[in-house]
């Protein structure tokens, strides 16, 4: 199982993943983004799912016409663990 990391460890590792936010209440990491229309939110949707799928490793997200808003955290850790960081990182590159 993974571990979850403490704050001070998350805070640090964020300078690794720009546009990310550490969230306390429930524990998790954070982003939104604003793309030009559906069809490109929709698009970056389907390319995290991808990836995501390819990780085992599934985020919580929505998207609202042309913005999409994504929480990573890892229940069975019940936190912040280094495979959200990981894919935060992979999600980034993309």
């Amino acid at each position: 199982m993974p571990t979850a990391l403490n704050d001070a460890d998350i805070q640090a590792a964020l300078a690794t993943v720009p546009g990310w936010t550490h969230q306390t209440q429930p524990p998790c990491l954070v982003r939104d983004w604003q793309f030009t229309d559906f069809v490109q939110a929709f698009g970056f949707v389907t390319q995290v799912a991808l990836l995501a799928q390819a990780m085992d490793h599934h985020p919580d997200w929505s998207q609202t016409y042309n913005k999409v808003s994504m929480r990573l955290h890892s229940h069975d850790a019940g936190g912040v663990t280094q495979r959200d960081l990981e894919l935060a990182r992979r999600i980034n590159a993309l």
